[in-house]
């Protein structure tokens, strides 16, 4: 009986972990700088934007942050975090 508890309590973690993910490094040079990609809020999510966001920011990773999501509260200078809404509008860029 304990056993299936805790396998379900596993599956309940991973499903709420999958909500985000993180991509692997890419362009970018370490710490976040959020600012030169603000002009991008409002636009519609691709990869090329998210590439282009990486670039801009000097990020080395980055996170797509799904509506109504939750994400893990721990600090990474060099993410790059990426909201969007139901529509794939872009709503929000920051790092951490």
């Amino acid at each position: 009986m304990h056993k299936a508890i805790a396998s379900v309590a596993a599956l309940g973690l991973t499903a709420a972990c999958a909500t985000t993910s993180d991509t692997p490094p890419m362009a970018g040079g370490g710490d976040c700088n959020a600012a030169p990609a603000q002009a991008l809020i409002g636009e519609t999510v691709t990869q090329a934007l998210g590439a282009n966001a990486m670039q801009v920011t000097g990020a080395e990773l980055l996170r797509w942050i799904p509506p109504n999501s939750a994400v893990t509260m721990d600090y990474r200078p060099n993410r790059l975090n990426i909201s969007y809404d139901e529509n794939s509008v872009i709503t929000d860029i920051n790092c951490g």
